[in-house]
This record gives structure tokens, sequence and C-alpha cells, in this order.
């Protein structure tokens, strides 16, 4: 496998992905709770993400059970994070303090009982012995959504990115297996990549909710301003930009896959789809001429299934999809 150099958004937040999982602490008490009402916790956090993103319900269905169900715990934690954040009907202070509130149970070491989504996240932290460091930056990164609204370079977009994405990305592989410390910086390379998709694909939305997540400095680069986007304008100065912001996604999904090979023989197949089919996002933005303002880009339910196969093969052997 060939040596990685990090870039220098990479230098910026690798020390904190080796520091949690230095330091992080997972529970390490047994978790009592009813085994009925564990079992409906997880059920929740499945219809949760069943709910909330195809994309992650497809690709976790290729795990074996506990694997998947653990997964989907995880994805109901992020979510339940990243909605007290964005909650239209709650100000600034109030989600600050239920974001502070549902921090303090989340990290706790007792049974979260009255809270499904806690409670099957709390079973899957003990279960995996994910370091508690890598929710606790995953929870700092949400929270920067309250006050931070735009970002001047891609160092700082990576660095949100990380705490937001590539978090979820090393927490996933405590439930996977993985290898070493050698797939840390490629499981933050994907986490980062994932995010940009959703950032090119969201531009809009987030437009229409305060935020903008392109790098400031390489707008004004393309010529570009803020009243461009907020008028949806598609000329080809965007064109142009965008076809540089995927570009560089592009590339991040290629170096990031090497790692899926350092993962456990069984989430290969599930982490490489993830990747495959987020990057297909990109390719449709592409195929509707850079439009992200009037259409929100996606593959379908059938091109994700004809890509599987391909996913499959190009997963075994340890290649994950490279």
């Amino acid at each position: 496998m060939a040596t990685v150099y990090p870039q220098a958004w990479e230098r910026n937040v690798l020390p904190l992905a080796y520091e949690a999982e230095h330091h992080g602490v997972a529970l390490d008490s047994p978790l009592v709770s009813d085994r009925d009402t564990l079992e409906h916790a997880y059920v929740y956090c499945e219809a949760i993400t069943s709910a909330h993103s195809r994309t992650f319900s497809t690709a976790t269905r290729l795990l074996p059970p506990e694997k998947r169900r653990a997964m989907r715990a995880l994805y109901a934690f992020c979510r339940r994070s990243d909605d007290i954040v964005d909650s239209s009907d709650t100000s600034q202070k109030d989600a600050q303090a239920r974001l502070s509130a549902w921090r303090q149970t989340v990290l706790s070491a007792e049974s979260p009982a009255d809270d499904l989504v806690a409670l099957a996240w709390a079973d899957t932290r003990l279960r995996y012995h994910i370091p508690a460091q890598y929710a606790e930056q995953l929870l700092d990164g949400v929270e920067r959504d309250l006050y931070q609204k735009r970002y001047r370079t891609f160092e700082e977009l990576a660095a949100y990115a990380y705490g937001v994405a590539s978090t979820v990305g090393l927490m996933s592989m405590h439930i996977i297996g993985f290898a070493g410390e050698q797939a840390i910086p490629y499981a933050v390379e994907l986490g980062v990549a994932l995010q940009l998709t959703n950032i090119l694909r969201d531009v809009a939305e987030d437009w229409n909710c305060g935020r903008l997540y392109l790098p400031l400095n390489e707008l004004a680069a393309f010529g570009l301003t803020e009243d461009d986007l907020g008028r949806g304008v598609v000329d080809e100065r965007w064109r142009v930009f965008l076809r540089f912001q995927i570009e560089r996604n592009c590339r991040l999904y290629r170096e990031a896959r090497p790692g899926i090979a350092l993962l456990h023989r069984d989430g290969r197949f599930a982490v490489a789809a993830a990747s495959d089919l987020y990057c297909a996002i990109l390719a449709d933005i592409e195929a509707h001429d850079y439009d992200v303002f009037h259409r929100r880009a996606h593959v379908s339910g059938w091109g994700k299934l004809r890509r599987l196969p391909g996913i499959w093969w190009r997963a075994q052997g340890g290649r994950g999809g490279s």
C-alpha cells in the first residue's frame, strides 16, 4: 500500500483523531437495561435511518446484522445531535441548552433508559469500545453550526468536516473492525469527502438556512459572490468553480479507498458502497449542468442497485473499490 503524505488540512485534524484514539475513554462498565427495551431502541434507530438516509440505509444493509444495527444506532445518535442544532423553532440559546443536555446524556456512563436513541448508542459504545472523545468531537462539530455560518478557506471547512463526518467514520471503524492506526488517515479523508459531497449537493438548502459552506476565498478566485449564489446563477464561472470542487472531492474519494482494505472483511463491501454511491452524486451534479440550485442531486434506487455488483467485485480481496 502506498505511503500517504498528509496535506495541509490533514495536518490540522489528524492529531485530533490520534488523540481521541489514544485517550478517549469508552464505557467501561456493563450497560444495565431491560432486553426488550434495548431491542426496541435498536428498532427505533433503524427506523430513523431508513426515514432520513436512503444511501446510508442501503450501505449498512450490506453488514452482518449485529454490526448493521450498531451502525444505525450511530446514525441515529448523529441525526439527533444534528437535529437539535437545525431545529427551526428553537433559538440559538435554547439549542445550545438542549445540545448541552444531550451531550451529558450520551456521554454518561449510566443507562439512559428514558431515551431510545441514547440507550442504543450507549450499548453500541460499550459493545464496540468506541472512544468517547470521538463522540465529543462530533458534538463540538455540530455545535459549530450555531455560531459559524461561513468558512474562509478549505482548511477551515475541512476542520468542520472532520468534526461532523470524519468522526463518524472513525467511530464506524470500531464497529466494523480495523487493522490498526494506519487506517485512521483514510477514515478521516473519506469522512471529509462524504461531507463535501453533502455540501455541494445542498448548496441551495444551506443557503436558505443562512449557511454557506463553500470556501469564500475560492468563490472569490473564480469571480463569484454570495449574491450570485443567492440568485442561483448557473453560468460559466459557476460551472468552472463547481468542476474544481468536484475534482478535489473525487480525488479525496480515490485517496481514501485503499484504507477500506484495512477494515474487517465483512464490512468492506458496505463502506465501499457508501463511498461509491456518494461519489455518484457528484456525477449526477455534472450530468445536470452543475445546477444544484433548482434540483437536489441524487442517485436513484435503480442507479444504486446496478452499481452494487461492481462495487462488490472491486471490494473483494481487500481492494476496497479502488
